[in-house]
């Protein structure tokens, strides 16, 4: 397989995954949008490309990821760039998302930081029944200790 028929491979695999997969600029412009975010986010990339990651942030959350952003763009150090990230989004509805995703901070040819690739899904059912099930375990815990 030659460079043209690879970069068209992954081309077409970033372009059709499932899962959400985008790339926000040193600015935090959001500067790459696949149909996996378009599915998950309600926007399609025409509406995303050239907007604030602040589309899909919750605005009591904004700061705090700025702040982090920043700094990273700043460093170029993350302590993210191998851990499975958790943190809530909004949809085009207003609708939370609990997601998942992992990250990559991409650096220019003098090592400097120009921006960050995330690869997200939609965990909030998973997230609601782990919840479920620890409220249950909790309810059973004192159940039994009241009993003994």
């Amino acid at each position: 397989m030659d460079n043209q028929e690879k970069t068209a491979l992954i081309n077409e695999i970033m372009r059709t995954a499932p899962d959400a997969i985008l790339y926000a600029d040193a600015e935090g412009l959001i500067r790459l949008w696949n149909q996996g975010a378009e599915r998950l986010f309600g926007f399609s990339e025409a509406e995303a490309v050239g907007q604030s990651l602040d589309l899909i942030i919750p605005e009591k959350l904004r700061q705090r990821h700025w702040d982090g952003y920043n700094k990273v763009m700043k460093t170029g150090q993350s302590r993210y760039h191998t851990d499975l990230l958790s943190a809530p989004a909004t949809t085009r509805e207003g609708k939370q998302l609990s997601t998942e995703f992992s990250m990559v901070l991409l650096k220019d040819e003098q090592g400097q930081p120009k921006g960050v690739a995330a690869i997200m899904r939609d965990v909030s059912e998973r997230w609601q029944r782990e919840k479920e099930l620890k409220q249950k375990i909790a309810t059973l815990q004192e159940a039994a200790s009241l009993k003994g």
